[in-house]
């Protein structure tokens, strides 16, 4: 199982590194122990943690309420549970685009 995911009770939980104001949104790769993820909103008034969940939600074809940003808030390095998904269902769904 890739460094970014742990298994966790109810879920999965994704280690993110975060890219905001990139020229398109997408699913970079592995990148030191985290999933490197570009989105184009910029970091401003949540908007780059909104793209984020948009983006996780649906590449993993799931309602967006099932993704929950636990951890980094104001950061690029952030903490992201998937909730009622195993380890191996986000790895699938998240492979780079």
């Amino acid at each position: 199982m890739p460094d970014f995911l742990r298994a966790q009770p109810g879920g999965a939980l994704l280690s993110v590194k975060l890219q905001p104001r990139a020229s398109a949104n997408e699913i970079v790769g592995p990148a030191g122990g985290e999933l490197k993820i570009k989105v184009t909103a910029p970091p401003v008034d949540a908007a780059a943690n909104q793209a984020l969940v948009e983006l996780l939600a649906e590449r993993l074809d799931c309602a967006r309420n099932r993704i929950e940003l636990v951890r980094g808030h104001k950061s690029r390095h952030k903490i992201v549970k998937l909730h009622g998904f195993t380890t191996e269902a986000a790895r699938e769904g998240l492979e780079p685009s």
